[in-house]
């Protein structure tokens, strides 16, 4: 039909766009968290997007939750009175923090992972590819600089810190971490990334590429 426009096709690689309802931001899922009205009218935090019902998303920033609560912006959203958790933003750093450690553990089973500088360095000494580094946030900065030196363009996470990494290897402490190319160390960058934006240490917390 003449003057009928072709629908956009989605490229290869790209992700699915939601609008912030803070800033009207439109971005990556991958970048935001989901929120819907759960049980008791309360506003629970959908991280792995999958929650039915109706979503409001925000940018995966510690401030935007904060101005949500405040400006009462998920009941204009919802178009209905909902309760709000007084330590929302706590808890969605708490689930995000959780899914880190969990593709973590998942890699560690799969042998696609290891932990310790040793280890890292003969790694990545050796040539094998490398999907992500870690480096625990309160870990040393000589340290930190000498593994981002081996891993020239390897994505490197600093948003956990050495206890939290030590979970998932089952020990006390874990400073560097090192997983294998492929879905989970994905899933690690984009969780990470989220959680980089609800750390109240986030200046040091991030993901980067070097």
């Amino acid at each position: 039909m003449a003057g009928r426009k072709n629908p956009r096709v989605k490229q290869k690689g790209e992700t699915s766009l939601r609008r912030c309802i803070v800033s009207g931001a439109e971005m990556s899922k991958d970048k935001m968290v989901r929120f819907v009205v759960g049980p008791g009218d309360e506003i629970v935090a959908d991280v792995e997007a999958r929650l039915p019902g109706r979503g409001f998303w925000l940018s995966a920033e510690r401030g935007m939750i904060h101005t949500a609560c405040a400006k009462n912006l998920f009941a204009k959203a919802a178009r209905a009175k909902v309760n709000i958790p007084a330590d929302l933003a706590d808890r969605v750093e708490g689930l995000l923090a959780k899914r880190c450690l969990n593709h973590v553990g998942l890699a560690r089973r799969a042998g696609e992972a290891v932990s310790g500088f040793g280890k890292v360095e003969a790694w990545l000494k050796s040539g094998k590819p490398a999907g992500v580094l870690m480096a625990a946030a309160d870990g040393a900065e000589d340290g930190l600089a000498k593994v981002r030196a081996w891993a020239a363009k390897t994505p490197v996470i600093v948003a956990l810190d050495a206890n939290e990494l030590g979970q998932a290897f089952a020990r006390e402490r874990a400073v560097h971490v090192i997983v294998a190319p492929g879905r989970l160390a994905h899933n690690l960058l984009v969780d990470a990334g989220r959680l980089e934006g609800l750390r109240k240490t986030g200046a040091k917390a991030q993901a980067t590429t070097t």
